[in-house]
């Protein structure tokens, strides 16, 4: 019998239920914070204590749970997979000259962005140790290629920075390395402690994979929609990074000639911006944004997004059809739907 519909608040009810899973998870990261730089700590507890529902460890450990099992072992590797996470929050930020992060100042902003490098540099070390202690190899792999794709994705997407003849094709190139590959991994990673076959690791992968690009995709069009309180940083920043991510990359699709020009014209002025004066960034205020806002709304930027997203978060329902029914593939379902439905 298929698996009843789930809301997308169901997923906030599936975390109350493992709560106790992922406070041994927070315990093991708090303990990895320790260092002879008492920095460490301080700007990996303000990464932490900013929030986040701790989405990448909670589908580890809903990932072991649906395939039976039930030790401790997965704690340790989720805790990686959250320590991994942070690192990239903290480099991220200074990638992209950030000075919020869930509606707090961020760390590069408080400490400076040698010291959130750095920060973020032991965070990575300190995740590759857990996994080289827990001692699977597979595990291990899956943890290098995912590092190493992340580091490809952001440097893809700065040398497509402020670029309109993007395509749809170079877009998901760089969500699926930035954003879902960590999602694959760790949902990759809950089957692998659980010892289920290749053929079940894959589609494990692939649920976490387009879970992973529906998200995305729901964070780029909540840039356009959201309001600046909600989404806990300045709005439209992906655009004035220079990010054509899919709801504007539609509107070009279906814009004029003129409209098309006009779009390009700002985003050429903001990579001249940038490459005078690179720790300015495109966040200024010369730049003329209305080309762009105008032509996502008038040709539905936004609403096809979302259209695409609810996609791929049928295709991670489709991914984890064959497992057994219950608590944690309806748990794992509600989480596909919350990370289109969200509204932050």
């Amino acid at each position: 019998m298929p698996s009843p519909p789930v809301s997308a608040g169901s997923f906030l009810g599936a975390i109350e239920r493992i709560a106790p899973g992922l406070a041994l998870v927070e315990r093991a990261v708090q303990e990895q914070l320790g260092s002879a730089s008492a920095l460490v700590g301080e700007v990996g507890g303000h990464v932490l204590d900013a929030g986040g529902k701790r989405i990448r460890p909670a589908l580890l450990l809903l990932c072991a749970e649906l395939c039976g099992y039930d030790g401790p072992r997965c704690f340790q590797v989720a805790a990686a997979v959250e320590l991994l996470h942070t690192a990239t929050l903290l480099h991220d930020d200074v990638v992209d000259l950030s000075e919020l992060r869930r509606g707090r100042p961020s760390a590069n902003a408080i400490w400076g962005n040698r010291r959130a490098v750095l920060a973020g540099d032991f965070m990575y070390a300190r995740s590759s140790a857990m996994i080289v202690e827990d001692g699977d190899l597979d595990i291990l792999l899956i943890f290098a290629d995912t590092i190493r794709s992340m580091a490809e994705g952001e440097l893809i997407q700065l040398e497509r920075s402020f670029d309109a003849t993007v395509t749809e094709a170079d877009y998901f190139q760089v969500i699926e390395r930035k954003s879902a590959v960590l999602l694959s991994a760790a949902c990759e990673s809950g089957g692998i402690v659980a010892g289920v076959t290749r053929a079940e690791r894959r589609r494990l992968a692939d649920f976490g994979r387009e879970l992973g690009i529906a998200f995305q995709l729901r964070d780029d069009a909540l840039d356009y929609e959201a309001a600046e309180a909600e989404l806990g940083k300045r709005r439209y920043a992906d655009l004035r990074e220079g990010k054509v991510t899919l709801p504007l990359l539609l509107a070009l699709k279906r814009a004029t000639p003129a409209e098309r020009e006009a779009v390009a014209s700002q985003l050429k002025a903001a990579a001249r911006i940038d490459a005078c004066d690179p720790g300015r960034g495109a966040a200024s205020e010369e730049i003329d944004l209305a080309p762009a806002l105008s032509i996502v709304e008038r040709y539905r930027g936004v609403a096809d997004t979302i259209r695409r997203a609810e996609r791929h978060m049928a295709r991670a329902g489709e991914a984890i059809a064959p497992f057994r029914d219950g608590v944690a593939k309806n748990d794992l379902l509600a989480a596909a739907r919350f990370a289109v439905l969200r509204d932050r």
